[in-house]
Order: C-alpha cells, then sequence, then structure tokens
C-alpha cells in the first residue's frame, strides 16, 4: 500500500473513505451501524459489551489509520506496479464511496426499511 496515492489517488481516496467508515467516523455508513449496534446492547441491558465494543474500535481505528499513513505518507516500493482500475471497477468504487457517505450522513430511508423489514417478519 505504501505510495498508493501517488500512483493512484482516486484509489487511494474510496480504500481511506472506505477504511474510516470501518473505524466508525461519524458521517460513514461504519458509525451508523456501531451506533444503532452499541446503542441495541446497551437497551438490553449489556453496557459492558458495548464498552468493549467501544474499546475495541478504538484498537481497530490504530490499524485501519496505519494503512491509510501508508498509502500517504510513504514511498512507493519500486518495482511494484498496480495497475489502473478499470472504468467499470472506478464505476464501482465511486457508487460506493457515494453509498457509504450517503448513508452516513442520511439513514434514515435504509433504516426504515429495515424496520419493516423486521416487523414483516414477527
Amino acid at each position: 500500500m505504501a505510495g498508493l496515492a501517488d500512483r493512484h489517488p482516486a484509489l487511494a481516496a474510496a480504500l481511506t473513505v472506505f477504511l474510516i467508515s470501518l473505524t466508525g467516523v461519524p458521517v460513514s455508513a461504519g458509525f451508523v451501524g456501531k451506533f444503532y449496534l452499541f446503542g441495541a446492547a446497551v437497551g438490553a441491558g449489556r453496557g459492558e459489551l458495548a464498552v468493549v465494543g467501544v474499546l475495541m474500535s478504538v484498537v481497530s481505528a490504530y490499524y485501519y489509520l496505519r494503512v491509510v499513513v501508508s498509502m500517504y505518507m510513504r514511498e512507493p516500493v519500486p518495482g511494484v506496479a498496480w495497475p489502473a482500475p478499470s472504468p467499470a471497477a472506478s464505476l464501482a468504487l465511486a457508487v460506493s464511496v457515494a453509498v457509504v457517505l450517503a448513508l452516513g450522513v442520511y439513514p434514515a430511508p435504509v433504516l426504515e426499511m429495515a424496520r419493516r423489514a423486521a416487523l414483516s417478519l414477527l
């Protein structure tokens, strides 16, 4: 991953958004998921489980952000070539980034669909 931002900036930016979402940073879909997951644990009387989850999220941030640092702050390794993404892959990445950010900013429609789907099972 070293120097990916120098060779393919758009690919590095997309991977950064995905890693930040996995970390659970606000304005990403990962934050919304973790918020509801930890909220459900607290609501079920398992606050200690939510605390462990939050602590493990902090630990995971260390590992995810190391990849981001490597992409942007290290020199590319000589002889390692990353092929440019195809137009279809670039489109898929762009759509995925947009969805991750959109669900982080405005998750209500998807949450409502999930609620309806859950109610139909009961």
